[in-house]
This record gives structure tokens, sequence and C-alpha cells, in this order.
């Protein structure tokens, strides 16, 4: 089946980040793969339509193949405490 791994913490960093009347569409980080991480290309931490939003293509490890492609976005909950 595989597996993968990344370092969440450049999303999270994103996230607590004032980030208000940015323009859509602005990078915010770039992650570039190396061997701590399992990204098959560069990731993009992004803002659009008010959150942030990074795309990720993860390399799969312990198996003959494979790319499993994510979109992480960021949704606060009232309430909730946040980060």
């Amino acid at each position: 089946m595989g597996d993968a791994e990344f370092d969440i913490r450049p999303f999270e960093e994103a996230v607590k980040m004032n980030l208000e009347g940015l323009p859509n569409g602005i990078i915010i980080r770039k992650v570039v793969p190396c061997r701590r991480n399992c990204l098959a290309e560069e990731s993009h931490v992004y803002w659009t339509d008010g959150e942030v939003v990074q795309d990720l293509v993860l390399r799969l490890r312990n198996v003959e193949c494979g790319e499993v492609e994510l979109q992480l976005h960021w949704i606060s909950i009232p309430g909730s405490g946040g980060l």
C-alpha cells in the first residue's frame, strides 16, 4: 500500500500569519523536495478565497511505485480556540 510523510509546519506557520487583504493566489511559502520529505515536486502554500491552501504531490515509499496528490485547506471553527 505504501506510505508517505511531509512537514505540516510551513502550512501551520502560514495559518498563524495575518493574511487578510492579500490578493488571491499569492504564494506564502514554497517547500522543496528533500530527503526529509516525500515531495515529488515543489509544494506551494498560498492564499485563495480567504483560506490558506497547500497543494502536495507525495511519492509513496515502501511500494513499487505510486504518488498521491493532496490539497490542504485550513478551516477555522468558531469557538475552537484555533492554533
